[in-house]
């Protein structure tokens, strides 16, 4: 019997989203035939709202695979906010001295580092798109997953589906992961993000703050109506008790963990808090399965690459998928995920490896490793060579990327 679908995509986040969306539009497949099991679906955005308090840094190579998708486009440009400069030091250093590391654009010839952008409505960009390309949505929840020689069976509602490969893009707690028997080292940090939308006595200016505290670190990002998107990563107990606290004391304690660099602030949203963890899983890829974004991998959020690393899972899936078309492959082969896997895996594990050596280094007050980091850091700045290296890297434009990410 031949699978309802070419591809189920399970679980409409950002990465599923996306992938579906790009499957759709350069997989050669019918899009009719790729379907996405989205049953949670934010509402399109107001124009007038406030900032969400859930936002990502799109680096350059993640608007490039939004492009292909077809997403980027639909995105409203007033709510886009381009950053230009980012300032990141240790809680010890001058945040206008030569211990804070500094990035402009105009250092690599960019017109900006990448953009702050509200992870509602990229999703929602994401699912018009995929909707748009002629693909197959399907908003009820999968009650059950079974993984066959020849084709993935899910329940979903009242209906069955059969599918070729099935994507698992179903987060940190994936169900896909759960029955292909992947296996997943899961490291919990013991901190959780707390996040916010402040104001600000001292304007933005367009840059991104990032302030290495021993406790974790905290991040000013620029949002299009003046505010800024706060990211703080604390224990446990710290983040609780700031999360409670009166607005007063909440401020009062965010300017002196932010060294006062914008001035003084005023709390404009409730506050919310996230666990923090790494997750790795041992493979991504089984036979008619395939996991990308958090239901592959999880990292620190202080580098802010987290979205950016599954947009980058999507557009190497899809790159594998069609070639396997164009051989007249099955996309649920072993065969054709590997190439995925090969291309992904090693370079997660790596930016997985580079967050947890940065939050040691950051989090130690003195010794070798203090002394270190700050010569690093000092070093850094002194060569404009170094720091267009690493520029490059934050703008997702440096090593090997898959085709829908390139120029």
């Amino acid at each position: 019997m031949k699978p309802g679908f070419e591809i189920a995509v399970i679980g409409g986040g950002l990465a599923g989203a996306c992938v579906a969306a790009l499957l759709a539009r350069h997989a050669r497949i019918e899009p009719v035939r790729i379907a996405l099991l989205a049953p949670e679906q934010p509402p399109p955005p107001a124009p007038d709202a406030p900032p969400e308090l859930r936002v990502a840094a799109i680096s350059r190579a993640s608007e490039r695979i939004l492009r292909a998708a077809g997403a980027w486009q639909r995105l409203e440009p007033a709510r886009l906010t381009p950053y230009e400069r980012m300032r990141v030091w240790h809680e010890s250093a001058d945040p206008y001295g030569a211990g804070c590391l500094s990035f402009d654009a105009a250092e690599v010839g960019e017109p900006n580092l990448g953009y702050i952008v509200e992870m509602s409505a990229l999703q929602r960009a994401c699912l018009d798109a995929f909707c748009a390309a002629g693909g197959t949505l399907i908003g009820d929840p999968v009650r059950a997953l079974r993984i066959e020689p020849e084709a993935v069976t899910l329940e979903c509602g009242p209906a069955l589906h059969t599918a070729r490969l099935a994507v698992g893009a179903d987060g940190a707690h994936s169900q896909v992961r759960e029955r292909a028997g992947l296996a997943a080292r899961v490291r919990r940090y013991g901190q959780l993000a707390l996040v916010a939308s402040i104001a600000t006595g001292i304007g933005h200016g367009s840059t991104a703050w990032q302030r290495f505290l021993r406790t974790g670190p905290l991040a000013l990002l620029p949002m299009f109506d003046g505010s800024s998107s706060l990211v703080w990563s604390l224990d446990e107990e710290q983040a609780v008790t700031l999360r409670d606290c009166e607005a007063a004391q909440f401020e009062q304690r965010l300017e002196a963990a932010s060294a006062g660099v914008l001035g003084v602030t005023r709390l404009r949203s409730e506050r919310l808090a996230f666990p923090l963890q790494s997750l790795a899983a041992q493979s991504y890829v089984a036979p008619r399965c395939a996991l990308i974004g958090d239901a592959a991998h999880v990292i620190h959020p202080l580098a802010g690459q987290g979205a950016n690393l599954g947009l980058l899972d999507a557009a190497a899936l899809c790159d594998a998928v069609a070639v396997g078309v164009v051989e007249r492959e099955d996309p649920g082969a072993l065969r054709v995920l590997r190439r995925y896997e090969q291309q992904r895996r090693t370079h997660n594990l790596a930016m997985d490896a580079a967050m947890s050596a940065l939050r040691f280094s950051f989090a130690a007050a003195g010794g070798p490793v203090a002394w270190l980091r700050d010569a690093g850091l000092a070093g850094i700045n002194r060569s404009a060579a170094l720091k267009r290296i690493l520029a490059r890297e934050a703008l997702g434009i440096a090593g090997r990327l898959p085709a829908l990410a390139r120029p």
